[in-house]
């Protein structure tokens, strides 16, 4: 690879089809952005360390040598004059964990066309708020940073990062993300987001109720609707036609119509005959947004864990930790984690645009694998190269539909990790004997309180 005066080999250093993104005038306006410059030459770059810290996302299971002889091994002015690890781990340092937010937010925002099922309702754009948790280095700053688990008041396992996002449904893209510590709530970081949900339906879980939040994200322009647990709001106001009613959610403690509260329409169901679900909504009229509608829409909060699994499980690896041994090295590496796996869903997109089909029938695995093969190869560093790669991944995609609609499928839940297992309680415990494979299952039936069925 030629390179022109001025210029070092590792200028032309690529993510392989993730530069279709990352592009080198995205990574130098971020760059000027965060005030990082180079202060001497002899130093890794900036702008390759941006690529680098990626790679490292990209290939969480290989070492750093390995990582840069994937990024560079097709360089033969690079290739052979690689780094030590203590040389990057500096560089690193240098950039900060701020480049790759920055990264990160350049990219991040919805993805689904007007159409896609699933991502729209009444015209607002399904969004589910969620969190997750990834293992930390159990070094002293790092458990100082973020706290983790523990037990009989010690700690017990790894030190965490919490991680909240804003997630489209219908694409598992992540519009916005908050990083911040175990010891810290889920809700307050969530809080964080409400003004990217402008004008979209929120959905969330029985974690997240709460005046604050609810305030938050109304005053944003967005819409809601949380699972709530049976305390919240349990007091009717008023009765509406179809069964449900409105009431009042007040902060911790207070009963009543007091004036910090906000007024809710609650919709109460069963599923299959199950534990009543109740969930919150600030859509009140039951003529426009029918109640079954809207418990039928709770289960798109499920594409946000599907989103999380794709990160945690194939992207991240099973039981990772991650690298880093400082809290700004570890925020950066959570900020380049969600920054690829934008880039993989954009992939998916793309091939699910391509072949007119629903971005469900795209193996996220697949688009994984040969996102990584491109890197190694060096085969997508230029525009013509990038839209070559992504035609022979749509003919391999293609080749592997049929075509039909995405299957009905349940699989058991239980406890994959838990605390010790030589733990008492038999909650803890996990019966492998008794549970099922992933199967096909028929479409739920929803029970509307006190019996309207859909």
């Amino acid at each position: 690879m030629s390179t022109t005066q001025g210029e070092a080999p590792s200028d032309h250093v690529r993510l392989g089809v993730v530069t279709r993104w990352v592009t080198p005038e995205l990574v130098a306006g971020v760059l000027e952005k965060c005030r990082v410059r180079d202060k001497k030459p002899g130093a890794l770059p900036a702008g390759f360390m941006v690529y680098f810290t990626l790679a490292l996302a990209l290939f969480q299971q290989d070492s750093y040598d390995d990582v840069a002889e994937q990024l560079v091994g097709s360089v033969p002015e690079l290739s052979a004059c690689i780094p030590n690890k203590s040389s990057f781990t500096r560089a690193r340092g240098r950039l900060g964990p701020l480049v790759l937010e920055a990264v990160f937010q350049e990219l991040a925002g919805p993805l689904a066309p007007v159409g896609l099922e699933g991502s729209f309702y009444h015209g607002m754009r399904l969004a589910a708020v969620d969190g997750f948790v990834l293992d930390a280095p159990d070094t002293k700053v790092n458990r100082a940073a973020f706290g983790g688990p523990t037990k009989n008041g010690q700690s017990a396992g790894f030190p965490q990062v919490r991680v909240v996002t804003l997630t489209e449904c219908g694409t598992h893209a992540q519009i916005d993300a908050a990083v911040g510590g175990f010891n810290g709530g889920e809700r307050e970081l969530a809080i964080t987001l409400a003004g990217s949900a402008a004008g979209m339906l929120v959905v969330m879980d029985r974690n997240f109720p709460g005046v604050a939040l609810w305030k938050a994200y109304l005053e944003a322009g967005s819409h809601l609707l949380l699972r709530a647990r049976s305390p919240v709001a349990h007091r009717p106001v008023e009765h509406l036609a179809d069964g449900t009613y409105l009431a009042r959610m007040n902060l911790a403690g207070q009963k009543g119509a007091h004036p910090g509260g906000v007024l809710v329409r609650v919709i109460e169901y069963r599923i299959d005959g199950g534990e009543m679900v109740r969930l919150l909504t600030d859509l009140l009229d039951p003529v426009e947004y029918p109640a079954a509608e809207l418990a039928a829409l709770y289960r798109e909060r499920w594409e946000a864990e599907s989103a999380f699994r794709q990160i945690k499980t194939f992207q991240r690896g099973p039981a990772e930790v991650l690298r880093s041994g400082d809290p700004a090295l570890v925020r950066q590496e959570v900020w380049a984690h969600l920054t690829v796996h934008h880039c993989l869903t954009r992939v998916v997109m793309q091939l699910a645009d391509d072949n007119g089909i629903d971005p469900d029938r795209v193996s996220f695995v697949k688009v994984l694998k040969h996102t990584r093969r491109s890197v190694v190869r060096q085969c997508a560093d230029t525009p013509t190269k990038i839209k070559k790669f992504l035609a022979v991944m749509a003919a391999k995609v293609h080749r592997k539909l049929d075509n039909g609609t995405r299957r009905l499928r349940e699989a058991d839940r239980h406890l994959k990790r838990p605390d010790s297992k030589y733990s008492s309680k038999l909650s803890y415990r996990i019966n492998t004997r008794d549970r099922q494979p992933t199967r096909r299952v028929e479409p739920k039936v929803i029970t509307l309180h006190p019996g309207i069925v859909h």
